[in-house]
């Protein structure tokens, strides 16, 4: 089991949102995170990538095991492509595999432009490959696929295949459908919205 979550509560600004949160993830699998916009979907994978403390509950990971990749790209707008990358290979150890990723995103072509000058899909692209310099098995997306045409979304899912295929997995946020072929599954986390949370969300009706 790559990750393990029990009766985990989530809270942003000291306003509980999630309560009671309980799935875990096996090796190989996807596991798809689904709910409205503002449920706290972000808010909990931030919070299993350690970048807010957790409400209650517990969460059951390894160290050094998971990599996080959230709306911003994380990018160093002033180096270049392959100098982006090889900042985060020097901090994986994987400069071995630079010209596998860039390859791998089709980012060969542009590997000496600016971070700054590149379109929208080309930052998201360059921002997802280090998640393969990582060699982390647990990888948190959220809304992986922004950005992305038809072809670059193409590539990233057989990049997920194989990730999975060698023991890898990946828990995803994303409002568009992901269009994996292994072993995925979804949980609806309308069910785990804490009842303060839906108190002050009716009252903001009235």
């Amino acid at each position: 089991m790559l990750l393990k979550v029990k009766d985990l509560s989530v809270s942003r600004g000291g306003r509980m949102l999630l309560s009671g949160v309980n799935f875990g993830l096996a090796a190989g699998e996807v596991l798809l995170l689904k709910g409205p916009n503002g449920l706290g979907k972000t808010s909990l994978l931030r919070t299993l990538a350690g970048l807010q403390p957790s409400a209650e509950g517990e969460i059951i990971l390894q160290n050094d095991t998971a990599i996080y990749a959230g709306h911003a790209d994380g990018l160093k707008a002033g180096l270049s492509v392959i100098e982006n990358l090889s900042f985060w290979a020097d901090i994986f150890t994987e400069s071995k595999r630079l010209d596998e990723v860039l390859t791998k995103f089709d980012l060969m072509a542009v590997q000496h432009r600016l971070a700054v000058r590149l379109s929208a899909g080309q930052k998201r692209r360059l921002g997802l490959a280090r998640l393969f310099l990582s060699n982390r098995p647990l990888w948190l997306l959220d809304e992986p696929t922004v950005s992305l045409d038809e072809v670059s979304r193409n590539a990233f899912y057989k990049a997920l295949v194989s990730h999975c295929a060698t023991g890898g997995g990946a828990l995803i946020v994303s409002h568009t459908p992901i269009d994996f072929e292994g072993s995925s599954k979804s949980i609806d986390l309308s069910h785990y919205v804490a009842k303060d949370f839906l108190t002050i969300e009716a009252a903001a009706f009235l």
